[in-house]
């Protein structure tokens, strides 16, 4: 499997981690041939460590394992990809990824990368819901239960329908996003996440190469 790879003269590669789900890049490590073998056999990322000259295991002490999903090379062999799923933060502070410091561009909430854009909103929704504020649409939805969110996304489903069939395109996209929107409530009023969603779909979309006849998209 590391035959085309180019590991360099101290025998290491550059290994990007990316959340397989969402996305986001997580992380950046270095596995010489043991660390990238290890990987491949036990499903989980390995690295090397330069400063301790050694292998470890991603998460071995904080228990924030990544799950190998799929790795894959760059287009010179001297790079690799690797889309897991962390079981916790990936870096060391905490955070969910070791890529928060900013060093240029516009302000987070200025500027998002449109596949964050579903986990950003999510995370406002689970602040209201953990710390409820009087002036809150969300909290008060929220405090409505399950039957209340249910119902607001009954109502924005078939304002989506009725933008449809007006042939509305720009009506059509605002009521989809409040549809999205207060569908992600529901998810946090029932303890799912958005992850959960995409799971699903990327196991129906996995189920395209099954025989015919079995279900697929």
């Amino acid at each position: 499997m590391a035959e085309g790879l180019k590991f360099d003269q101290a025998g290491l590669i550059p290994a990007v981690v990316q959340d397989a789900v969402s996305g986001r890049v997580l992380m950046l490590g270095y596995q010489d041939r043991e660390a990238f073998a290890r990987t491949l056999a036990t499903g989980r990322v390995w690295f090397y460590s330069r400063s301790r000259q050694r292998l470890w295991q991603k998460g071995e002490t904080s228990g924030n394992e990544l799950r190998v999903r799929q790795i894959l090379a760059d287009c010179d062999g001297d790079g690799l990809l690797i889309l897991a799923e962390p079981a916790g933060p990936t870096c060391h502070t905490g955070a969910e990824s070791c890529f928060f410091e900013q060093v240029s561009g516009p302000d987070e909430g200025d500027w998002l990368p449109l596949s964050l854009v579903p986990e950003a909103l999510f995370k406002v929704i689970l602040d209201r819901q953990q710390n409820p504020r009087a002036e809150s649409y969300v909290a008060s939805l929220l405090a409505g239960g399950v039957d209340r969110v249910a119902q607001k996304v009954g109502e924005e489903a078939v304002e989506v329908v009725i933008a449809a069939k007006n042939d509305d395109p720009e009506a059509l996209i605002r009521e989809l996003a409040d549809l999205w929107f207060h569908s992600l409530v529901l998810m946090a009023a029932r303890g799912l996440r958005p992850a959960d969603v995409w799971a699903e779909l990327a196991r129906r979309h996995a189920a395209r190469a099954r025989p015919s006849g079995q279900e697929g998209v």
